[in-house]
């Protein structure tokens, strides 16, 4: 075949585009580098890799960066690592972050902090309460500068074929969608047969953020209840804080490995954070705190207000084991479950 044959081949064969998302990408989809830095970066080593919130977000957390944090809704969120975060935004000047927006209390709080930029977003709002109001604030104000959409399916898939080290992934989601629209997607022809798919593209995290009910020094992580989006966004970042309600023996990741969601090689830093999803619950474990979340929402329709709460809740609290204090050990001892009533 000559080169002009291959060529008119090529032609013949090209692919129909149907539709294309308006927004650019919000991260650059560099799946080569995804895999050059975990060749360089991602030990097969045996490591203790145990550190305090504090210790992991000043090793890893970086200006500049894309963040996600894995939760659903607000169950499992690490939100001890979290306020960590908003504690060295304020303390290193913090300012230009972007950041996967599926969540509910822990994004309200990043908001107040003025530091997030972009965000591919498919949900955020306090539920049963109604919408954030302070990352709405953000929004409309132009604080969030840019803002990419997409479906909860869509942005699993993005971190699933990171993960599997493709650019992209053919899918049957958001066609004839505004969310298409305000998206990076595209629809194209079926290439094997008739009608269309939607292509998403990887999403490589710089830094992912992931609260566990389990896990060893090493890294090895077990998840009770509902996993979300952890095992895909496990393996599409680059650096990966881990905290876990315990930290337990290795034995005990061995004798049930199959619970085994995320391995060790994935993990850069191990942290002991018990309730560490407060105000959001943990499957198994104890009750999200209602009064707590409420309280929130009705004092940030005021940003004066919110900010109050920023200033008690997180700046005024140099650690995760004075926020426990703070919120009260019988209290959080009443949101567990199979307590003695």
């Amino acid at each position: 075949m000559t080169q002009d044959d291959a060529t008119q081949i090529g032609a013949m064969d090209a692919l129909r585009v149907f539709d294309r998302g308006e927004y650019d990408l919000l991260q650059p989809v560099d799946i080569e580098g995804l895999r050059a830095h975990n060749r360089a970066n991602k030990s097969k080593a045996l490591v203790d890799k145990r550190m305090t919130e504090k210790e992991a977000v000043s090793r890893f957390f970086e200006d500049g960066q894309y963040l996600g944090i894995e939760l659903y809704g607000t169950v499992r969120c690490p939100m001890s690592v979290v306020r960590e975060v908003i504690r060295q935004i304020r303390d290193r000047n913090i300012t230009n972050l972007r950041i996967c927006g599926q969540g509910c209390f822990e994004q309200e709080l990043l908001a107040n902090t003025g530091a997030i930029k972009g965000s591919d977003w498919t949900y955020t709002g306090l539920e049963v309460y109604g919408i954030s109001p302070s990352w709405r604030r953000a929004v409309e104000s132009g604080a969030v500068e840019r803002v990419c959409e997409w479906s909860n399916a869509a942005i699993a898939w993005r971190f699933k074929a990171a993960g599997m080290g493709v650019p992209f992934l053919p899918v049957q989601v958001m066609q004839g969608t505004d969310t298409l629209r305000c998206s990076s997607a595209m629809v194209i022809e079926n290439p094997y047969g008739a009608g269309k798919v939607a292509l998403v593209p990887a999403l490589i995290v710089d830094l992912g953020l992931i609260h566990v009910s389990r896990a060893d020094k090493y890294g090895n992580c077990q998840i009770d209840g509902i996993s979300g989006f952890a095992r895909e966004m496990s393996r599409a970042s680059k650096r990966l804080i881990v905290s876990a309600e315990e930290i337990v023996d290795t034995d005990v990741i061995r004798e049930h490995p199959d619970r085994t969601q995320i391995p060790y090689f994935l993990v850069d830093a191990v942290v002991e954070a018990p309730f560490g999803s407060h105000p959001g619950e943990m499957a198994g474990a104890y009750v999200r705190d209602e009064p707590h979340i409420k309280s929130y929402y009705q004092d940030a329709q005021d940003a004066e207000k919110a900010q109050t709460y920023m200033e008690k809740w997180i700046y005024a609290v140099p650690d995760h084991e004075q926020y426990l204090d703070l919120v009260g050990r019988d209290h959080l001892e009443s949101l567990r479950l199979g307590r003695d009533v």
